[in-house]
């Protein structure tokens, strides 16, 4: 089991950066496919990001392309997103959420890394506010 704990979100205005972090409990981490997403009222849950085991393979929604970038280190048990050029529809709660997977390499295969019940345990999320 692991707790996920996420924390980098505050208000800031368009074009400006952030960078969320997202600290997992366990000894295991390595072993865990992370993914990051945002919901904002009214709205289902999206994804946004994701990063395989090892760092090795990395996906983005399109709506974030070019602009976020997301990193692990293992040793640390952190997973991060670097938010750049913030734009006022990023306006959301974000959550990141981690899947025990270690016969997972990387996301070249069918593993919907994309879809919510691809995760097993959640954070309780950080808000990101982008003002116009």
């Amino acid at each position: 089991q692991v707790q996920l704990v996420e924390s980098g979100g505050g208000l800031v205005q368009a074009g400006d950066s952030l960078r969320l972090s997202c600290a997992a409990s366990g000894r295991t981490f390595s072993n865990y496919i992370v993914g990051w997403f945002r919901q904002s009222p009214g709205k289902e849950r999206e994804f946004v990001t994701a990063i395989s085991r090892s760092g090795v393979s990395r996906r983005y929604a399109d709506s974030v392309k070019g602009r976020f970038t997301v990193s692990r280190d293992n040793a640390k048990n952190t997973v991060y997103v670097q938010m750049n050029s913030l734009k006022p529809e990023d306006t959301a709660v974000y959550y990141c959420a981690a899947a025990y997977r270690p016969q997972v390499a990387s996301f070249s295969g069918s593993y919907s890394y994309q879809e919510t019940t691809s995760y097993d345990y959640w954070g309780q999320g950080t808000q990101v506010t982008v003002s116009s």
